[in-house]
């Protein structure tokens, strides 16, 4: 399987550059998600909008915002109109404002962070109550290569963070480079949800090992100065499953997201050699779910057999093939400048830069099956929702990020 991350190791210098430089994409080797095994090169970035009719409307990409080195992540925690928080993976957010990317970084960690690969700055939560708090969490590999969810402060001025409000809230030991997974973000019940992969380096069985946070999805009350364990989280009296825990049985859950309108998590969960898949989990759920790897590969199982009672599979799946390698999860679209698009699921490959939609309601049933939108053309690494449900898209070779938009 591919690895969004795998090219990453080519941005390694590229992180550290100033934010007019732009990562070279990658020549022949791997994705930058999960972990590298050879394949083709995404198609380099298009010089016109690219836009697509293969579904039931046609979109294109608009860009938003340009200069940046190798975006990751895009946040809009609602604090000012026109305002989007950029995470780049050598260790900075920028702000961009109206269009225009501020010069100087809202937050710059890069002196702390282990950047490459699959590691790096991987996302940014901002809580629910950041226009008033400033409170905001990360997630980024240090300079020892494990995992740390770190708190900081907006600064008095509101346009950058206080590098003296960094407070480590996790730690995770990290036994290999990749599978990182990366996300932290915050659910609709206020507590802050964070993927891990499996660790990678061969440990697949982590995500079906109780004793440790590899290969989950945790749930963590972050109010404090810590974490406390949510009192109601799925495995609190068994002593035998670390209580962070919410949900298992993930290789590498890189992006996942939260409907806006209905509760639900939608997980992109990148796979190995065969299949990538889209997990679902619904809002009415309490948690304990079993996503099957490594028993389970998309709605496969693995070496020769298994017994699939107790596994939740995938409500969707692509096989690889034609340059697909790996998924990157996005959010059912809830905007308004896109009617057509309300409750479809949208997310995309890295290898090939396809965009596809899946309608909501359908793949909760097991009945809808995803439908091609666009042929993007970059390098999608992520996706972010602004407040208004608008979606965008991050270039991680062509240090852009893009909007969904209605072609013209």
């Amino acid at each position: 399987m591919y690895v969004l991350l795998a090219c990453l190791a080519l941005l390694v210098a590229a992180c550290a550059a100033s934010p007019s430089s732009t990562p070279a994409p990658p020549t022949g080797s791997a994705p930058l998600l999960p972990s590298p095994i050879s394949g083709p090169t995404p198609s380099p970035a298009p010089s016109a909008t690219p836009t697509g009719t293969a579904g039931p409307v046609s979109l294109a990409l608009k860009p938003v915002a340009g200069g940046l080195s190798a975006p990751l992540y895009v946040a809009d925690p609602g604090d000012a109109p026109g305002r989007l928080y950029v995470v780049e993976q050598g260790g900075r957010i920028m702000l961009v404002q109206d269009g225009s990317v501020r010069s100087t970084p809202f937050l710059d960690i890069s002196d702390r962070v282990l950047a490459g690969g699959e590691r790096g700055l991987l996302s940014a939560a901002f809580a629910p109550d950041y226009a008033g708090s400033g409170r905001f969490f990360v997630n980024y590999t240090d300079l020892e290569g494990d995992t740390v969810i770190g708190l900081y402060t907006r600064g008095a001025d509101g346009a950058a963070a206080d590098p003296s409000s960094a407070h480590p809230v996790l730690e995770i030991e990290q036994p290999a480079s990749n599978h990182n997974g990366g996300l932290v973000l915050f659910g609709p019940d206020g507590y802050l949800y964070v993927g891990m992969g499996d660790g990678g380096g061969g440990g697949a069985e982590n995500a079906q090992r109780t004793g440790t946070l590899l290969g989950k999805m945790l749930r963590l009350d972050v109010s404090g100065d810590g974490y406390a364990i949510p009192p109601d989280n799925p495995f609190v009296a068994d002593p035998a499953v670390r209580d962070e825990i919410w949900a298992l049985g993930l290789r590498n859950p890189w992006r996942f997201s939260f409907d806006r309108e209905t509760g639900d998590l939608w997980i992109g969960d990148v796979g190995a050699g065969t299949w990538e898949e889209i997990d679902f989990q619904a809002a009415s759920s309490r948690g304990g779910e079993n996503y099957g790897w490594p028993r389970m590969e998309g709605p496969d199982c693995n070496a020769g057999g298994c017994e699939t009672a107790g596994y939740v599979v995938p409500v969707a799946a692509y096989h690889h093939g034609e340059g697909d390698c790996t998924v990157v999860g996005g959010y059912v679209y809830r905007g308004d400048a896109i009617p057509e698009l309300h409750g479809t699921y949208l997310f995309a490959d890295y290898c090939s830069g396809r965009l596809w939609g899946l309608d909501a309601a359908g793949a909760r049933s097991r009945t809808a099956r995803p439908v091609l939108l666009l042929e993007t053309g970059i390098t999608v690494s992520s996706f972010g929702e602004d407040r208004d449900g608008e979606l965008y898209l991050t270039d991680l070779s062509g240090g852009r990020v893009y909007q969904v938009v209605r072609a013209p």
